[in-house]
């Protein structure tokens, strides 16, 4: 962008970060295409750490998004390198030859195979990604790693975010302490069919491959797969869960385990605020809204019901406006292809129940829904009246900011 964008007013500041057993990141200016800040994130895992992801599902995926599903497949992890600034998709043979180039240089310096080495790019879809100049500051980033660089790394993986991400928890498997400590990036494409953007979340927690991608799986869906800016999937969202052991926790072998049950709980949680942040800086956002839907035949027609509400340009500027324009709600869930019954259908903004079974309620007060209207957060929810089907997705409002960020992004 040609000037840093105005914070978003609904950011949130960075919480207390601590150290994970196990992890070291760095953040380096390597010019790939900001200047004046970092744009390169390197993370370095203990041997021995296991990984999870969960990637997206755009047909059109980012080079580094092809190659993280392969290196996956032995499910370890030595490194994370992350750039911004370009996203190296619709690049061809180019794009995977600069991944190959970046794992083997990334290799060679932490002395691993280039298979444990996991990739992710961010930024203009198109242009060839500059390998030399990100291999050219690998030496200044081993030489910078720390166990403290947590907040670093999430500013350097930034795009059109106006403020880092991260998040953390600190919990207990069967009484040995384990701590969970994440970070984000993502403001606009931002409608997951996995996960969304780039997050990254890590452990000191001891966990078999097949659980901790349960586990991801699981969490996501109530998440990052619940959130929704502006409608458009990424190529390059990718959600990555670390596991370095070093905790040393009992054994964990089945995910029903209650031993496991408050380590998975903060898990939904830390990935919830996660998911919420990047909904925080939708791109020119001025408030976040919960949209919740109930009685509907089934929970994914609940869920996609919700999702056509979210994604709604009517419903999305109506709420920047300020206006209860409950009717566009109304309109999204019937445009939605899922069983719903007029006569049935009721609509609620902020607490206050606007219309019941097909019709406004009697002597509806519009005042505390105007007041609701003006504050920073605004809840929706929708009764079907058909069903047990619930669900709840997050959204922002529809500004001119959002016109103004992604009409100049590539200048």
């Amino acid at each position: 962008m040609a000037k840093p964008l105005p914070v978003s007013p609904l950011a949130r500041p960075l919480p207390d970060l601590a150290t994970i057993a196990g992890v070291r990141l760095s953040a380096v200016a390597a010019g790939i295409r900001y200047q004046g800040r970092t744009d390169l994130m390197l993370a370095e895992f203990v041997p021995g750490t296991v990984a999870a992801g969960v990637y997206t599902k755009n047909a059109c995926p980012g080079a580094p998004v092809l190659w993280c599903r392969t290196a996956l497949t032995p499910p370890y992890a030595r490194a994370l390198l992350v750039n911004a600034g370009n996203a190296n998709v619709f690049t061809g043979r180019a794009g995977i030859q600069a991944c190959a180039d970046c794992a083997d240089a990334t290799a060679r310096l932490l002395d691993c195979p280039p298979q444990d080495v996991f990739l992710a790019s961010t930024g203009v879809i198109g242009e060839k990604l500059p390998q030399d100049r990100i291999i050219g500051a690998l030496p200044a980033a081993k030489a910078g790693l720390d166990e403290n660089g947590w907040a670093d790394a999430a500013r350097a993986i930034m795009t059109t975010d106006t403020f880092p991400k991260a998040a953390r928890r600190d919990v207990t498997i069967a009484g040995t302490p384990v701590r969970i400590q994440g970070i984000a990036k993502g403001s606009g494409m931002v409608a997951p069919d996995m996960a969304t953007m780039l997050a990254y979340v890590a452990t000191d927690a001891k966990l078999p491959q097949n659980i901790l991608q349960s586990l991801l799986a699981s969490g996501c869906s109530q998440s990052f797969n619940a959130i929704t800016v502006d409608s458009d999937t990424s190529t390059s969202d990718m959600l990555m869960l670390f596991a370095t052991g070093l905790a040393d926790n009992p054994e964990i072998d089945d995910i029903n385990d209650p031993a496991l049950a408050e380590f998975t709980l903060a898990l939904n949680d830390l990935l919830l605020e996660l998911a919420l942040m990047v909904v925080r800086d939708g791109e020119g956002a001025t408030k976040l809204v919960r949209i919740g839907v109930t009685g509907a035949e089934s929970n994914l027609s609940a869920h996609r019901i919700a999702l056509c509400i979210a994604n709604s340009p009517l419903v999305k500027t109506a709420i920047a406006g300020e206006d209860a324009n409950w009717g566009r709600v109304v309109m999204a869930v019937g445009k939605s292809g899922e069983p719903a019954d007029r006569d049935r259908l009721s609509v609620a903004i902020g607490g206050t129940w606007i219309a019941r079974e097909g019709g406004v309620v009697e002597n509806y007060d519009e005042a505390p829904v105007v007041a609701h209207m003006k504050g920073q957060e605004i809840e929706i929810v929708v009764d079907l009246g058909l069903g047990d089907g619930e669900a709840r997705v997050w959204t922002c409002d529809l500004t001119h900011g959002y016109i103004d960020i992604n009409g100049s992004y590539r200048s």
